[in-house]
């Protein structure tokens, strides 16, 4: 099987980053992008982010999660603890976010350290979520093998009968990451591949430092 791809070529030029007009800190200028890409970018799912970890046979993978909040401290997302990305952060907290909006010709790019939430921050997601998503998190046993389809199924059936008519409360092995980042970088697209790359990187003094890199 072969299929050439060299042809494949767009060009960029929908907007430009100057580092004269960046904010001191990274979370505000992630904000305002945020903000853009919710408003003008079209994207359905502008919360959409990929997360890399590196598993414990040494390689890095990479999966598409959602970005449930953001603050000054980090990014929040969540999932089953147990998971492949769970046991990989418990192992190494290194972690990779990044997000691409396509419509706006934007990616950022964030390094971080994953940490466990609190377990009522937790809570107070899990109480918000439909019930279906609920007990979704009680029938799967998210990334070990399961023999069919059925059986998953049939194991989200035997939930839904036991909790029904009750409050669902949250697993123990389901709950929140906050990533909180050392290196922030917003890329740009522009003409002829000379891309704005703006990179913030956290000093020990904790101000960040503001690089031009180049495409």
């Amino acid at each position: 099987m072969e299929k050439d791809l060299s042809n494949y070529r767009r060009v960029y030029q929908k907007s430009e980053l100057s580092k004269k007009e960046v904010s001191d800190n990274p979370m505000e200028l992630f904000q305002k992008w945020f903000y853009e890409v919710e408003q003008f970018g079209g994207d359905t799912e502008a919360n959409a982010m990929t997360i890399s970890t590196i598993g414990s046979d040494g390689y890095p993978k990479n999966r598409v999660v959602l970005l449930k909040k953001y603050t000054w401290e980090g990014f929040i997302f969540y999932t089953n603890y147990n998971s492949e990305k769970g046991k990989a952060i418990d192992k190494n907290p290194n972690v990779c976010l990044s997000f691409f909006w396509h419509n706006i010709e934007r990616q950022v790019i964030i390094k971080g350290k994953a940490e466990k939430i609190s377990k009522n921050l937790s809570d107070g997601y899990f109480e918000s979520r439909p019930d279906g998503s609920k007990l979704g998190a009680w029938a799967s046993d998210q990334s070990e093998p399961v023999p069919s389809r059925n059986y998953l199924d049939e194991r989200l059936a035997s939930f839904e009968k036991k909790f029904q008519n009750k409050e669902i409360p949250r697993p123990k092995h389901w709950g929140g990451y906050i990533v909180k980042p050392i290196s922030i970088e917003f890329w740009q697209g522009r003409p002829n591949r000379m891309h704005d790359r703006i990179r913030y990187k956290l000093q020990e003094d904790f101000d960040w430092k503001i690089d031009r890199l180049a495409p």
